[in-house]
């Protein structure tokens, strides 16, 4: 299990923003911790595969998608806010993700 840092949330975040701007073509700014990555920025889960591969490769994170997968299918993952958790447990807990109980996210 890593230590995540009040920095790392904030480089998670910057990047997670930073990529869908780009890919979405929206100004950063529009983008809110409610934006509905698929219903508002036309978005869709193989963004946030290709992500999960920058962070991993980024951080030298050992981590497998089915084990993402899985996760994705018990969690919500639509919002940025919903993506900016999933990223800090993602670096947190690993391959572990699928065994954390997640409370109020």
């Amino acid at each position: 299990m890593n230590v995540i840092t009040d920095e790392i949330k904030v480089e998670l975040k910057d990047m997670i923003y930073d990529f869908f701007a780009d890919e979405c073509e929206v100004d950063i700014k529009d983008l809110k911790p409610e934006t509905n990555i698929i219903e508002e920025l036309d978005g869709d889960s193989l963004m946030v595969i290709e992500l999960i591969e920058n962070v991993k490769k980024k951080y030298s994170l050992e981590l497998k998608l089915q084990t993402i997968g899985k996760y994705m299918l018990k969690n919500s993952v639509e919002t940025l806010s919903e993506i900016v958790n999933l990223f800090n447990l993602i670096y947190q807990y690993g391959d572990d993700i699928i065994n954390v109980e997640v409370c109020g996210a």
